[in-house]
C-alpha cells in the first residue's frame, strides 16, 4: 500500500519513511505544500500523513483543498501543534486522525491500521478471505491453516488483493498502488510478482482476465 508523507523536516521525513517502508508500505515524500498539492496520482494513495507547519503554506488549507477535490483516502495529521483547538479544526477540516509529535512509530502504525480496518468495516486487526489470513501489523500470513512466508512486495500485493476481493485490478492499477512515484516502473514486474504470489498461495486464487488484469478470490 502506498502512503504520501507530507513533512518539511528532511531528517524526520527520511527516518519515518524508512520505518514505514520497513513495515511494508511504499512511501512517497513531499516536503512542501505546493509539491503535495500537485502530486500527480494522489487518488492512488492508501493514506496521507500530513504535517500542518509547512514552509510555503498551511497544511490545514491543503487538507481542506484535498477534501474539496473529493480526495477520499484516510488523512492523518501528524504535527507538533497539540492544542484542542487545532485538533477540532483538523478533524472538522476532514482529517481522520490527529497525532501530536513526538509519537512512537508503533502508535502511528497502529492508528494507520485502525483506519484501514474501519474502511473495510472490520474491528479485527487481520484480514481474512479466500482461505487466507493476513495481519498488517505483524506481517503474518496464514494460507489454508499453514504459515506462509512472503517477500515485502508479495505481502503488499496480497494485502491489496485481499482488500479488494472479486475486483478486477489492471497491471497499471497494481503498479500505482504498490510502487512509489520515483521507483522504476515496468509492467512486466507486475506479471512476475503475480506469478510468484500465485505459486505460494495457489494459482486458482488469482484469475487472469486477458486484456483487463487480475481478480482475486476463490
Amino acid at each position: 500500500m502506498r502512503l504520501l508523507l507530507v513533512e518539511d523536516d528532511g531528517e524526520l521525513g527520511r527516518r519515518l519513511s524508512d520505518r514505514l517502508r520497513g513495515a511494508g508500505f511504499a512511501v512517497d515524500l513531499a516536503s512542501a505544500r505546493a509539491e503535495a498539492e500537485l502530486w500527480p496520482d494522489i487518488d492512488k494513495m492508501g493514506a496521507i500523513i500530513l504535517d500542518l507547519g509547512l514552509p510555503d503554506g498551511s497544511g490545514m488549507d491543503l487538507l481542506r483543498g484535498w477534501r474539496a477535490r473529493k480526495v477520499d483516502c484516510p488523512i492523518v495529521i501528524l504535527t507538533a501543534r497539540g492544542s484542542w483547538q487545532d485538533k477540532v479544526e483538523g478533524l472538522n477540516a476532514g482529517a481522520d486522525d490527529f497525532i501530536v509529535k513526538p509519537v512512537r512509530f508503533e502508535e502511528l502504525q497502529a492508528r494507520l491500521n485502525a483506519l484501514f480496518r474501519r474502511q473495510l468495516g472490520k474491528r479485527e486487526s487481520h484480514i481474512e478471505t479466500a482461505g487466507l489470513r493476513l495481519d498488517p501489523l505483524s506481517g503474518e500470513v496464514v494460507c489454508d491453516g499453514a504459515p506462509l512466508k512472503l517477500s515485502k512486495q508479495e505481502f503488499r500485493l496480497l494485502h491489496l488483493f485481499m482488500r479488494r476481493p472479486e475486483q478486477i485490478l489492471s497491471q497499471a492499477d497494481i503498479m500505482e498502488h504498490l510502487y512509489e512515484l520515483d521507483a522504476l516502473r515496468d509492467l512486466n514486474t507486475i506479471e512476475v510478482l503475480v506469478g510468484r504470489l500465485r505459486r505460494k498461495i495457489g494459482a486458482e486464487r488469482i484469475v487472469t482476465l486477458r486484456g483487463l488484469g487480475y481478480r482475486f478470490g476463490k
